[in-house]
């Protein structure tokens, strides 16, 4: 399927791109390198879920972080996913070509009050932050304005007097987090002037009506962060399920970060598939084994059931099973 570019955002004010009436889920990769084996599981996932409801799975390329992505890495993906028989709904939307969107969200932000520039370095934070769920926790040290001579740097949103923000995941159950203990006022705009990814991912589910989000638990913690800013942007909330994702023998997250070698694509990838089904606790019959490409999807999506995927935030697995 070859994807198609989204137009460039203009001026107007900023409108949905479909308005949701059924079950719209999306896999959303950064391209800053190959498919690996849990970004794999978690668009098979995310595959399964949409189509087992009747639904549309859609791909957004989240290429934000132009300094990180491959040259050719976006293309690559999309081929990889093809090739695995993981065809998606729509356009592509490359979130690198959507700042004109990203700018509006931001002013919406900033006239509700809790926007603030910040002129703190990552050295200083570290100097004075404690450690949360996801990094140093901002002590506020801009909050009330910034000093004299500072310039700023970065935007943040204030999440100071913010209640717990709770919500039932559909696989991991009740979350509850304290934003402004466990995460701190975070950045929506970044030093090097970079919208960032908590912002651009609200925005652009809620701008292609996503109404279920089924992707990797070490999103788990970023989740209460953007249910906060759904809840300012005045977006609705998507249904969320976080998957295990695949840790290697040391507990390390299989991701490029970690060396995660490529997923192979095989004349035959129905072995593959079929241990990926395994994983995602789905128990698949072994004489799919012997089936075709189509074959198995079409047994996977009638016999997809959500409450089979185990609990928990990491499953020990070895990639190279995957090459």
């Amino acid at each position: 399927m070859k994807p198609v570019e989204n137009p460039a955002p203009g001026s107007s004010a900023v409108v949905s791109d479909k308005t949701a009436t059924r079950y719209r889920g999306r896999f959303a990769p950064s391209p800053t390198g190959v498919l690996h084996a849990g970004s794999l599981l978690a668009a098979i996932a995310s595959y399964l879920d949409a189509k087992a409801a009747g639904g549309e799975w859609l791909v957004r390329m989240e290429d934000l972080d132009r300094p990180r992505c491959v040259p050719g890495a976006g293309d690559s993906i999309l081929q990889q996913l093809d090739n695995w028989g993981l065809h998606w709904d729509g356009e592509v939307v490359w979130q690198s070509r959507r700042d004109g969107i990203y700018i509006e969200g931001l002013a919406q932000l900033q006239r509700t009050g809790r926007v603030y520039p910040c002129a703190c370095t990552r050295r200083e934070i570290a100097s004075m932050a404690h450690a949360g769920v996801d990094g140093p926790v901002y002590p506020g040290t801009c909050r009330s304005g910034l000093l004299p001579g500072a310039s700023a740097r970065a935007w943040r949103i204030n999440t100071q007097n913010v209640a717990p923000v709770c919500y039932v995941d559909r696989i991991q159950g009740e979350q509850c987090q304290h934003l402004s203990a466990e995460v701190g006022d975070f950045v929506l705009k970044r030093a090097d002037g970079l919208f960032a990814y908590q912002l651009a991912v609200v925005m652009d589910d809620a701008l292609q009506g996503i109404t279920h989000i089924v992707r990797g638990a070490d999103l788990l913690d970023s989740t209460p962060r953007q249910r906060y800013l759904q809840t300012l942007l005045n977006y609705p909330s998507p249904e969320y399920a976080h998957i295990p994702v695949l840790v290697n023998s040391a507990g390390e997250k299989l991701s490029k970060q970690t060396h995660a070698p490529a997923v192979a694509v095989q004349k035959n990838p129905v072995p593959v598939l079929w241990r990926a089904l395994g994983l995602l606790g789905q128990q698949p019959d072994k004489m799919l084994l012997d089936a075709s490409r189509d074959e198995f999807w079409s047994w996977a999506v009638a016999n997809w059931k959500l409450l089979a995927v185990p609990v928990g935030r990491g499953i020990q697995t070895d990639d190279r099973q995957y090459g």
